[in-house]
C-alpha cells in the first residue's frame, strides 16, 4: 500500500524497445497512411443507398392496397411509408386497409372445416347431377378417408414412425396396442380389405394368411409378415383401396347396400360396414393427430349423426351378448320385467346425443328384437356426440362419459359399458 505521499510512489517503468507498449497507441486513419481507399463495391451495406423513389400522390395512393398486403417492392414500400408520415388522408386509408387484411387472415387453425367439403360438393351437385353418384351411406367414408389422406400428405419420416397407442375395451377392461403412424394405416388397409373382399376386389393382404378373419387377427398377421416396420409406402395402397371401394359401390348404383360383410365374429350389411369404416378412419386419424401433436376436427354434423345412429342400432345386440356372458345385469324382477315378443315395445333407455350430429334414440334393454318405447322408458342418458363416439371407440371410460343420467342405474351402466364394448382394434 502507498502512504499517500506522491514522492513515495514507484515511477512507472518505461517499456523496453523490444516489448510493445502496455497501452496501445491510437491507430492512424487510412487517409493519413497514404494508402488507397477501399472500393465502394466491397463495403456491402456501407455503400451509399440508392436515391428513394419520388412518386406522385395519386400513384402512392394507388399503392396502398398492395402495401397493406405486403406486396410492394422494397423501394415502393419505403416511398409509401415515407408518404404516410406526411399525408393524413392516406394514413387513415392505410390503417383501414391493414385492418381489413387482418379480417382476411384470422388467427385460426389452417385446417378446413370438415363440413366445407360437404357444402362444396352439394353446391356442385346442385348445378350438375353426377353421372355416377356416390350412395349417401358411402359419403361419410369418402369424406373421412379424404381428410385422413390430407393429414398424411406432408408427413416426413419422423411423423410416419411416431409412436401411436391404439386403445379399445376388452370385456370391461381397457386395453391397448403400441404401433406407429404407418402401422395405423396398415391396420386400416387390412380391415378395409374385409369390405374389399365382399365386393369382389383384391385382398390387400395378398398371400399373408391370418389365424382368423377378424380385424385384429388380420392386422397382427400383416404386421408380423412385414420384414420391416410399415413405412410411408403403405399410404399408396391404402389410398388406392379407399378410392376403389367408393368407386365400386358407386358403380353398383347403391344396390349392394344389403350385401353382407363378414368381420369374423359378426356380420354387417355393406351400408353399415361403410359407416363402420368411416368411424374407424376418423378415430384413428385422431390417434395419429395426437401422436404428432396436430389438431383434428370432428366429422361434419351429418356424418357424425350417421355414425352415432349405427352405434345406437348395434347397442341392443351387444347388450344381449354381454348379458349372456354374465357382464350385464339381468332384467329386474317385478312389474318392470317384461318379456315381449319380437317387434313389441319393451323396457327402454333414452339416449340423448347433444351438439353436432345429435338426436334421440330409444334403446330396448331386454331383447334386440324388442322396440324402444317412450312409454316403458326407465332411464335417460345425455352425451355429447363426439364424446359418445369416443366412448364407442374405447377412448373414454364409461364411468367418465355421461354428461347427465337419470333413472335405473343398472340400465345406465349396462348401456354405457355396451357402448364401450363396440370398440375393437
Amino acid at each position: 500500500m502507498s502512504s499517500g505521499n506522491g514522492d513515495d510512489q514507484h515511477p512507472t517503468p518505461e517499456p523496453s524497445p523490444a516489448q510493445p507498449p502496455r497501452i496501445p497507441l491510437p491507430r492512424a486513419s487510412v487517409e493519413d497512411t497514404g494508402r488507397p481507399l477501399p472500393a465502394l463495391e466491397g463495403l456491402g451495406d456501407l455503400a451509399p443507398r440508392r436515391a428513394p423513389l419520388v412518386l406522385e400522390h395519386r400513384v402512392l395512393q394507388s399503392l396502398l392496397g398492395a402495401w397493406a398486403l405486403a406486396a410492394c417492392a422494397p423501394e415502393e414500400t419505403e416511398a409509401v411509408e415515407e408518404h404516410l408520415g406526411d399525408c393524413g388522408s392516406c394514413a387513415d386509408e392505410a390503417r383501414r386497409l391493414r385492418e381489413a387484411v387482418g379480417l382476411l387472415h384470422p388467427a385460426e387453425t389452417l385446417d378446413l372445416d370438415p363440413a366445407l367439403r360437404a357444402r362444396v360438393l352439394e353446391g356442385c351437385l346442385e348445378r350438375r347431377k353426377p353421372r355416377i353418384p356416390v350412395p349417401e351411406w358411402a359419403t361419410p367414408y369418402d369424406a373421412e378417408a379424404a381428410r385422413l389422406d390430407a393429414l398424411l400428405q406432408d408427413f416426413g419420416d419422423a411423423e410416419w414412425h411416431a409412436p401411436v397407442r391404439l386403445r379399445w375395451f376388452r370385456g370391461d377392461e381397457p386395453t391397448s396396442r403400441r404401433t406407429t403412424v404407418a402401422g395405423v394405416i396398415a391396420h386400416l388397409l387390412t380391415v378395409d380389405g374385409l369390405v374389399a373382399i365382399a365386393l369382389g376386389l383384391e385382398d390387400p393382404m395378398g398371400d399373408v394368411a391370418a389365424d382368423r378373419p377378424t380385424p385384429s387377427a388380420r392386422t397382427e398377421a400383416y404386421w408380423r409378415a412385414s420384414h420391416f416396420p410399415p413405412t410411408r409406402a403403405v399410404r399408396a395402397p391404402w389410398r388406392e383401396q379407399t378410392h376403389d371401394l367408393v368407386r365400386t359401390v358407386s358403380f353398383t348404383g347403391g344396390g349392394t347396400g344389403e350385401l353382407s360383410v363378414p368381420y369374423g365374429d359378426f356380420e354387417l350389411p355393406l351400408r353399415d360396414a361403410m359407416l363402420d369404416r368411416a368411424f374407424e378412419c376418423w378415430v384413428h386419424a385422431e390417434d395419429i393427430a395426437e401422436a404428432v401433436d396436430y389438431p383434428y376436427e370432428t366429422p361434419s354434423g351429418r356424418d357424425l349423426h350417421h355414425m352415432v345412429d349405427l352405434a345406437a342400432r348395434m347397442l341392443p345386440t351387444v347388450l344381449a351378448a354381454r348379458r349372456r356372458a354374465g357382464l350385464a345385469a339381468p332384467p329386474p324382477p317385478g312389474p318392470h320385467r317384461r318379456l315381449v315378443p319380437a317387434g313389441a315395445p319393451g323396457r327402454s333407455l333414452r339416449l340423448e346425443i347433444e351438439g353436432s350430429g345429435g338426436g334421440e334414440w330409444l334403446i330396448p334393454l331386454d331383447s334386440p328384437a324388442a322396440v324402444g318405447s317412450a312409454e316403458h322408458e326407465v332411464a335417460h342418458v345425455a352425451l355429447d356426440g363426439a364424446e359418445f363416439c369416443r366412448l364407442a371407440a374405447g377412448h373414454v371410460s364409461p364411468a367418465e362419459a355421461a354428461a347427465g343420467q337419470v333413472g335405473d342405474r343398472d340400465a345406465i351402466r349396462d348401456v354405457l359399458f355396451a357402448a364401450a364394448s363396440l370398440s375393437r382394434m
